[in-house]
């Protein structure tokens, strides 16, 4: 594991092929997030399949959901194999809410 990014609120670390978030997002750390997040991704080869673990983020919050969105513009770009995102359950309904579930590819979280 690599640890990417780390504050008392949050934490970023990369697994294998997964970026995994924990702790409060919000507006506040979300620009750190995603850009911490966007340059590990510019550093996978082409054709890597990447993940993203949301699951020990326990608010709801949209600024979440803005990183996650940049991540998948980043892999995208990158030419990246996007494989899952696993959100908890407060971002599940939001997401849900937001109507982007078939857009981010939202995994069973446990």
């Amino acid at each position: 594991m690599s640890l990417l990014l780390e504050e008392p609120a949050f934490r970023l670390s990369a697994q294998d092929s997964t970026l995994c978030v924990q702790g409060e997002v919000d507006v506040s750390v979300a620009a750190r997030l995603a850009t911490a997040g966007s340059e590990w991704l510019m550093q996978q080869a082409p054709g890597t399949e990447v993940r993203f673990d949301f699951t020990q983020v326990e608010k709801a919050s949209s600024a979440a959901l803005s990183v996650l969105l940049q991540w998948l513009r980043v892999s995208r770009d990158q030419k990246l194999l996007f494989q899952e995102a696993a959100l908890s359950q407060p971002l599940r309904r939001l997401s849900a809410l937001a109507e982007l579930d078939s857009l981010i590819g939202v995994a069973e979280s446990s």
